[in-house]
């Protein structure tokens, strides 16, 4: 178990570019929380960070990309987002999904591989079934979490995750599993630069090598979302549509909210890990950004009456030159 000490006790900048936040406090964080889940080929490991005090905590759950590096696909990723959000009052529930380069699942012949694309969703799951056990292996979190306060978060893939989360379907005609994986206790999401529908600009490879990106379907997706993208987020291994990694808001039904990075690609500045290799525009401001708005929005979502988000809207509007631009339908 570690405790991490805000340094600053103010708001900053740093904290989050130029959208107000309250003041950040300490951290612990503590793993590997070890779940034996049946019928899963290893157990279920996760990592939980929460503020050193406070009681009625909302949770967030993220999911973590489907990238190559070692370990940012997995519970060690993330940090520059995890530890603002847990210093500023969420329990942030980290699982390592079967993807995770960590775990050398890839190229296994397994139900789904390369992308465990259902079973991110059902880790969720089990998850959210099983609080309590987490309560009670983690030193000093036993009745503080508010279990009716739960978002969800994820990037690239681990968007996608929450993308299922909130209603989306992978509509596979040779595929006879239950296709709703949506979860009511999850009550709002934050989808950055998910996956979009698989139309005629999907590549073939993508097609191939990972055929349910063939059946991405919006229709029902009816939970809330914060759909989060960048303007020069275009992999043409993917897709040669830029508008490809917004589809989540462009095909979800309302209520969707779109924030645009302007200059962003995937990583957003260095999302996944402080000082990340794979990150290819590094941008300390815009993660500060990024992390400050999400957690203006969850406020938001999670409190009625919270005027975070609104603020944090203003403020981003405010500037001579806006590093994002909101819209909503």
């Amino acid at each position: 178990m570690t405790t991490i000490t805000a340094a600053n006790p103010q708001a900053s900048k740093a904290d989050g570019a130029n959208i107000p936040v309250k003041a950040p406090g300490a951290i612990v964080t503590y793993c590997p929380v070890v779940f034996e889940v049946p019928g899963r080929p290893v157990p279920l490991e996760i990592k939980v960070s929460m503020p050193e005090s406070g009681s009625d905590l909302p949770i967030i759950l993220l999911s973590h990309g489907h990238g190559m590096a070692n370990f940012l696909s997995s519970f060690n990723g993330y940090g520059p987002l995890v530890n603002f959000w847990a210093a500023h009052g969420f329990v942030v529930i980290q699982p390592t999904h079967l993807d995770s380069t960590a775990l050398g699942l890839r190229d296994m012949d397994l139900p789904d591989a390369p992308l465990f694309w259902r079973d991110r969703a059902t880790d969720m799951h089990y998850i959210l079934d099983h609080l309590d056990e987490l309560e009670a292996v983690v030193p000093g979190l036993h009745g503080r979490m508010d279990r009716d306060r739960i978002v969800a978060v994820g990037h690239s893939l681990g968007a996608a995750t929450v993308t299922l989360l909130l209603g989306m379907q992978v509509l596979d005609p040779d595929d006879p599993r239950e296709k709703d994986l949506s979860d009511p206790r999850i009550k709002a999401g934050v989808v950055i630069a998910a996956p979009g529908i698989g139309d005629e600009h999907l590549s073939s490879g993508a097609a191939d090598n990972y055929p349910m990106l063939k059946f991405v379907d919006f229709s029902k997706m009816t939970g809330e979302a914060l759909v989060i993208a960048g303007d020069k987020d275009l992999n043409v291994r993917f897709s040669d549509r830029l508008s490809y990694r917004w589809d989540a808001f462009t095909f979800a039904p309302a209520p969707k909210t779109l924030l645009t990075f302007f200059g962003a690609e995937h990583m957003f500045g260095g999302i996944s890990g402080y000082d990340a290799a794979e990150t290819s525009d590094e941008n300390p401001e815009r993660v500060a950004t990024l992390r400050a708005l999400v957690w203006a929005y969850l406020r938001s979502q999670l409190y009625p009456g919270d005027d975070s988000w609104a603020n944090a809207v203003t403020s981003l509007e405010s500037g001579k030159n806006p590093i994002a631009k909101v819209e909503s339908k």
